[in-house]
């Protein structure tokens, strides 16, 4: 077994996901094409020695069919030996496309692997790739199918979270994103999105909310109540019946953002990286998945990272920063009260909620974000980790060389 480096990372800044958002106009194998095209521009690569290009994409069908990993390395002009592929872990596919790039350089099946993920939500609809968990009687009974909405409602509830509660974390995610951006943080790892002239379309962030007050969100109605009202509520309640009634708290203002984008990261060996002259940022030390109870479905990532931790000997005091993708503001408040782990280390340059969470790419953005934030603060490790759709949730550990 050898190390797998991290030897870098872009992404695409977030668009809206929707039609008048700035990449609406883009197409998801452009978004992905431009985020490989960065990575060989970048560090001189020469395509002919990756070995693969992995992307995560969770709605993969029309324009995010076909394989986009192979499709996006030809638009990128890669070498035409270079094969893809398209993997589907719902919101952990970017993050498990870098754990497999990982795998298969530790192994030594491979030398070099660009990992990453793409979704244009505001081409191609959250939901619309259908399949039998929606709309299979027998799958949707075994599995209590409840909405996420609900399910983070359910959790709120669970744990006591008022709106309050949540809205403050929103406000928080807020602030830390706008701050990042203001001093320079994501700066290096954000590549302009270009249309087919060559003019820049986006390079910056654009779903954020810098100004948002507790105040603004306070008048936000809550989203999910109409949706628990029509069966979701009691269906969710058979599976908790020492829950009375579910509290419907969270709003547009405390959930993850739709958005559009795409990211990839360069994974090696060591020896990849004295071939060509590129000095290795990190390494990954290790990754998990775990499946979890599929009615609330987000309440994973932290018992997927304590398996991790465990399981690689190190514990949570042991980590210096944490990336807990912000599916909804309670997601990331049961994973630090199950841990213990204090704000402080989490989402330090905010999450999902100020800055979108485009699916099938956010897995890939968070190990960027967290390698850049442990060179920034000169720290040693870092755990990513997201809670994915059917209950499941993927972990990984990351070092700073």
């Amino acid at each position: 077994m050898t190390d797998a480096y991290l030897y870098d990372h872009v992404r695409t800044p977030r668009g809206k996901g929707r039609m008048d958002g700035a990449l609406a106009q883009i197409t998801p194998v452009q978004l992905a094409a431009q985020t490989l095209m960065a990575l060989r521009e970048r560090n001189r690569l020469d395509t002919a020695q990756v070995d693969d290009v992995i992307l995560g994409c969770v709605a993969p069908i029309g324009e995010q069919g076909a394989n986009l990993g192979r499709l996006a390395a030809i638009v990128a002009d890669y070498a035409e030996g270079v094969p893809g592929q398209q993997i589907n872990r719902f919101c952990a596919s970017a993050l498990e496309a870098v754990n497999l790039g990982a795998a298969l350089v530790s192994s030594g099946q491979a030398d070099a692997i660009v990992a990453g993920g793409v979704e244009s939500m505001s081409r191609t609809p959250m939901g619309g790739d259908g399949g039998p968990w929606y709309a299979d009687p027998q799958t949707n009974w075994k599995s209590y199918y409840t909405p996420q909405g609900v399910g983070a409602d359910l959790i709120a509830t669970l744990d006591g979270y008022s709106r309050e509660d949540v809205d403050a974390f929103a406000v928080e995610s807020q602030r830390r994103a706008a701050h990042a951006w203001n001093e320079g943080y994501f700066a290096n790892s954000v590549v302009p999105v270009r249309d087919v002239i060559g003019e820049v379309v986006l390079a910056h962030d654009e779903y954020m909310r810098p100004g948002t007050r507790l105040e603004d969100l306070a008048r936000l109605k809550a989203a999910f109540t109409a949706m628990g009202e029509s069966g979701y509520d009691a269906l969710a309640l058979q599976r908790y019946p020492q829950v009375e009634q579910i509290r419907h708290v969270h709003t547009g203002g405390n959930s993850s953002g739709i958005v559009d984008g795409a990211s990839a990261v360069l994974i090696g060996s060591r020896e990849f990286g004295r071939r060509n002259g590129l000095q290795p940022r990190g390494r990954v030390l290790g990754f998990q998945s775990i499946g979890s109870e599929p009615t609330i479905m987000l309440t994973g990532p932290a018992p997927c990272s304590a398996k991790l931790l465990q399981r690689l000997g190190l514990g949570f005091d042991d980590i210096d920063l944490f990336e807990v993708n912000e599916a909804f503001a309670s997601v990331v408040l049961r994973f630090m009260r199950e841990t213990g782990v204090g704000h402080e280390r989490v989402n330090v340059n905010g999450g999902s909620i100020a800055l979108g969470h485009p699916l099938g790419a956010t897995g890939a953005m968070l190990v960027g974000t967290a390698l850049d934030e442990l060179e920034r603060r000169g720290g040693k490790r870092a755990l990513i980790t997201l809670c994915a759709a059917a209950g499941m949730a993927t972990a990984t550990v990351i070092e700073r060389i």
